[in-house]
């Protein structure tokens, strides 16, 4: 495979995620936080989230709302249950990736699926455009023999979640904000390139190993966000001395307005209290 970026993007600054809990008690750490959405512009939170403990995640995420903006769901091991008012309901499995657009509103659950055992993945929140936040309500599930995968010369694996990666097309496409998700498994000291435009916004978390971004070392739990380098044309990693998995997320940035509330993401507060009051008297189900 040959090499596609001449000028490589370098590392802005390195994040360490918050520790909190979500849903029903699940803990998790926050990587993308608040402060950071308008840097990482389209994306609006991304949770990380693993532990061999039950108790950690049996209580899952009972009913809650959301309006305005896209979840998706990657599930590395364990399974969780998906049901919203829409109608929808599937079983998230391990390596699969549940893909969800909430539009002008949707209540839905997510509860665990095992009383035992580890369970490990991210929850991302991709922005709608501000056209598209009150459209309908749409849902797939992805199961992880459906996500196209490709292996470069040097044993690189890459799961193409969304996108595309060396040209093979990813599981999903959006035309408004390209978003870019891969997941990359590394062998020791492996080299990979990725073609991206330097106007995204783009960031990497190692969740496995370690990694090199130009002159700096990503360890495991860290978020690298990307520099926007005028003339760059893609980011180069190198995994350290044991094998390294990461995902690699980027994409166009819609430069609207946010206001948010909770699990509400609109352009205007005025909004922002309709999504509210249509929660409350019930025009969300």
């Amino acid at each position: 495979m040959s090499a596609t970026v001449t000028r490589a993007r370098p590392v802005e600054r390195l994040i360490a995620g918050q520790p909190t809990s979500d849903g029903a008690g699940v803990k998790l750490t926050r990587v993308l936080t608040n402060q950071l959405q308008r840097r990482l512009d389209p994306f609006l939170m991304l949770d990380a989230f693993g532990s061999d403990k039950a108790d950690d995640y049996i209580a899952g995420f009972p009913d809650h709302p959301h309006r305005g903006f896209e979840t998706i769901t990657y599930m590395l091991e364990g399974r969780m249950r998906h049901r919203d008012s829409a109608g929808n309901e599937g079983l998230l499995g391990p390596g699969g990736v549940q893909w969800m657009t909430a539009g002008r509103g949707v209540i839905h659950s997510e509860l665990p699926e095992q009383q035992e055992g580890r369970m490990e993945g991210f929850q991302l929140w991709l922005n709608l455009p501000g056209r598209d936040k009150m459209r309908d309500p749409w849902y797939r599930d992805i199961p992880t023999a459906e996500i196209p995968e490709l292996r470069t010369d040097e044993g690189v694996q890459v799961r193409v979640i969304a996108g595309e990666s060396h040209g093979l097309a990813g599981a999903v496409q959006r035309d408004h904000t390209e978003p870019l998700y891969l997941d990359l498994h590394l062998p020791a000291g492996a080299r990979f390139e990725q073609a991206l435009p330097a106007t995204h916004n783009a960031f990497v978390y190692v969740y496995r190993g370690g990694l090199k971004i130009g002159e700096v070392n990503v360890p495991q739990q860290r978020m690298a966000i990307l520099a926007n380098v005028a003339g760059s044309d893609g980011i180069v990693v190198q995994a350290g001395e044991e094998p390294t998995r990461a995902i690699l997320i980027a994409g166009k940035p819609l430069n609207e307005p946010i206001a948010q509330y909770g699990p509400f993401v609109m352009n205007t507060q005025a909004e922002l209290m309709q999504a509210v009051r249509d929660f409350q008297e019930g025009r969300l189900a």
